[in-house]
């Protein structure tokens, strides 16, 4: 602290060191009066007042003329009129939910499908595990492609394509223990066939392949083992059209009524709303089904494959949608117009298939 603080603060209106009194040569403050005023008296000057002169030269843009009336300018030509204001454009109308396909495209390729679908099923059964079969090779083709074409991954082809085929036919012919044999030579064959290439992503090529096996024609065997029953084409078709009914109604109510996301990370289109209505479509189907289709089959049964169905395929389809988010693709391909690829509808129907297949031999036998 310095001397300074303990002496009086200087009186009000005074200008100067403190030991000078207002007398002393000390100049008065006020307003009309500033620290340079007191030491150059003769810089200070009044302005001047400049009369009003019309301003020349037509619209050019000065301030010559002009009067400062202790605030704005004033030039002395009338006042311009403001320009009118370009018209506002109407508020757009509220759009329409969109689909987001080909609607008609979609029905129909759907309506082709489910007519070859039921005539393999219901006429020969060897036919049916055909359709199978090259759905499975022409779902590996599009996973594998989509796999080396965004991350790079090389899983081979070739001997996932024919294990795979041979997984449906042995779990039609020798059941389940033909179906685990076949997954097992195709792991096998995946692994050896990828060494005659480079090592350089051999792991992560045979992890693809392996987890490629597994995906599609492992648990595609499943719709394979349920046709093995005494009434297969009964068991197949519930399982289609629980399947089909939980992804209607799923899509239904969630494009009416759908407000809350159900997993808007993976798959922002799905709602909490359009799982309710998933639930409450198949349930109703599946207590049906069970009713009317399947040997010694009970309503009360239908109502829980018809939830399990709901769950297993909305996940499946989440599933698929990570798949894609991950490879950074809407679709897994262009082969069904207003569906995608083959994988695109078999997303849902995998992990399905075995949910079915155990719900039916629990309730009804292996039959």
């Amino acid at each position: 602290m310095n001397d300074s603080s303990w002496e009086a603060p200087p009186r009000a209106g005074y200008w100067g060191p403190p030991d000078q009194g207002p007398g002393q040569g000390a100049t008065p403050a006020g307003p009309a009066y500033d620290a340079q005023d007191a030491l150059f008296p003769s810089e200070t000057q009044p302005m001047p007042i400049v009369p009003d002169v019309p301003v020349s030269g037509g619209d050019q843009d000065d301030d010559r003329g002009a009067t400062r009336m202790g605030g704005p300018l004033f030039r002395d030509e009338p006042p311009q009129e403001p320009m009118p204001s370009a018209p506002q454009p109407a508020p757009a109308a509220p759009q329409k939910k969109s689909a987001g396909r080909d609607l008609g495209a979609a029905i129909g390729v759907g309506v082709g499908l489910g007519a070859v679908i039921i005539a393999s099923l219901f006429i020969v059964k060897a036919v049916f595990i055909g359709v199978i079969a090259v759905a499975v090779v022409v779902g590996l083709w599009e996973l594998t492609s989509r796999l080396e074409e965004r991350k790079g991954i090389k899983a081979p082809l070739v001997p996932l394509a024919v294990g795979g085929a041979a997984m449906v036919v042995a779990g039609y012919v020798r059941g389940a223990e033909g179906a685990w044999v076949a997954m097992a030579l195709t792991a096998l064959a995946v692994l050896v066939w990828r060494m005659t290439e480079p090592p350089e992503g051999y792991l992560k090529d045979v992890t693809a392949g392996v987890f490629a096996a597994f995906y599609v024609p492992f648990l595609a065997t499943f719709v394979a083992l349920m046709l093995t029953a005494d009434d297969g084409p009964q068991r197949v078709l519930t399982f289609l059209l629980l399947t089909v009914v939980s992804d209607t109604g799923a899509y239904a109510i969630g494009w009416r009524f759908g407000k809350h996301k159900l997993a808007p990370r993976i798959s922002p289109g799905k709602t909490r709303e359009g799982l309710l209505g998933a639930v409450t479509f198949a349930m109703a189907a599946g207590a049906l089904c069970m009713q009317f289709l399947i040997d010694d089959g009970i309503w009360w049964q239908g109502l829980l494959i018809g939830f399990a169905v709901a769950v297993s395929a909305t996940l499946g389809d989440l599933g698929e949608s990570m798949i894609k988010r991950d490879l950074g693709i809407k679709d897994m391909g262009t082969l069904l117009p207003g569906h995608g690829g083959i994988m695109d509808r078999l997303d849902s129907l995998l992990p399905t298939a075995p949910v079915v297949w155990l719900l039916l031999v629990v309730f009804v036998g292996s039959g």
